[in-house]
């Protein structure tokens, strides 16, 4: 069985793959809250299934681009699961999923891309062809420099619509369809690894500078 989760945007979602289908999923009503909010969807869709940790045999999670601390959430919970039950952890480029979601849909016909959230008044936004098979890699820009008329799936076209006119959902990632797509081996497979493309806000205090003094010391 895969468990598939992904925090990269601002709600939390998590689903179980039997190998035929998604048998149990959920996402959380609640935005910004992934560290509270995980752990209890993975024990809530594993006993929906009626499944257990030890029945999982790989685990996929988003690996962004998003931001540091929704992305830490996620792939820390993979990475370790994954160590203590000695199965497989595959990161996944949230925009696939997403693009995937809206080939399946009928969302979209033909050329399309995908837009999401990068806050800052930014957008993380990468290409796909029609079957859903992104064809550049993830950028992340002002709106503005990356306007489009084409179809553009994703919150990124939801909250800048002069920029994106042509805006399709779905607007957030699902981990039923990350599932699916990985199951299907519909998207590359990557690292557990996050997809920041830019520094995270948070970071390590540096050490103060030295300041010099023209006071001579007392003696």
């Amino acid at each position: 069985m895969l468990l598939a989760f992904d925090t990269a945007s601002p709600t939390v979602t998590v689903a179980l793959h039997d190998g035929s289908d998604v048998v149990a999923s959920a996402t959380a009503t609640t935005a910004m809250k992934h560290g509270e909010q995980l752990a209890p969807l993975i024990e809530q869709v594993l006993a929906s299934a009626g499944a257990r940790p030890a029945d999982l045999t790989a685990i996929a999670v988003g690996a962004g681009p998003g931001p540091f601390t929704g992305l830490r959430v996620g792939l820390v919970t993979a990475r370790t699961m994954g160590h203590v039950l000695g199965i497989a952890v595959h990161g996944v480029c949230s925009l696939d999923a997403l693009a995937i979601e809206a080939v399946e849909t009928g969302a979209v016909d033909g050329d399309f891309l995908v837009a999401t959230d990068a806050r800052r008044k930014e957008v993380y936004l990468a290409s796909y062809d029609g079957r859903g098979v992104r064809t550049s890699e993830p950028v992340v820009d002002r709106p503005a420099a990356l306007a489009t008329d084409r179809p553009v799936v994703g919150e990124g076209a939801a909250l800048y619509p002069d920029a994106f006119p042509a805006g399709r959902e779905p607007l957030r990632p699902d981990a039923a369809w990350l599932a699916r797509a990985v199951a299907a081996e519909r998207v590359a497979l990557l690292a557990p690894e996050p997809l920041y493309l830019r520094r995270p806000d948070a970071e390590i205090p540096q050490a103060p500078k030295a300041v010099l003094s023209d006071v001579a010391p007392t003696p």
